[in-house]
């Protein structure tokens, strides 16, 4: 590794914060944690019988004691339920409400137009460090 190559890890790096910093920013304004903001996201990308506490789990990268957990508030604050799944009672499906797709709308077209406007320093980010 080189010295311009440490300065491009830590440039993309950088940027990635950034992005996350907006992104946590977003969410708060909408009166989400960035973590609740990220379950209703992989609940609406879900196929419609793949959105379940395990699911949630695995894409947030946490126990699924911890997802049951974000998923009980954001039960609680009508942003989501839990439907018993047709093939199997036993299994929970999640469902986001009319409310939490408005607010998974809004924060989505933010993300995609800041997601637009970091493109290219993303881009020249990457490139150098290939």
């Amino acid at each position: 590794m080189t010295d311009i190559d440490y300065a491009a890890l830590a440039e993309f790096r950088f940027a990635l914060r950034r992005f996350q910093m907006f992104s946590e920013t977003k969410a708060g304004e909408a009166g989400l944690t960035p973590q609740q903001h990220q379950v209703l996201l992989a609940i609406r990308a879900a196929a419609p019988d793949e959105a379940t506490v395990g699911y949630v789990a695995q894409r947030l990268i946490v126990k699924p004691h911890t997802a049951s957990e974000l998923l009980d508030r954001l039960e609680a604050i009508d942003l989501v339920r839990r439907e018993p799944a047709p093939s199997d009672r036993r299994r929970a499906l999640l469902r986001l409400t009319s409310q939490a797709t408005g607010i998974l709308s809004d924060l989505s077209s933010a993300h995609r137009e800041e997601i637009r406007r970091l493109q290219p320093l993303l881009v020249e980010h990457l490139t150098r460090l290939t």
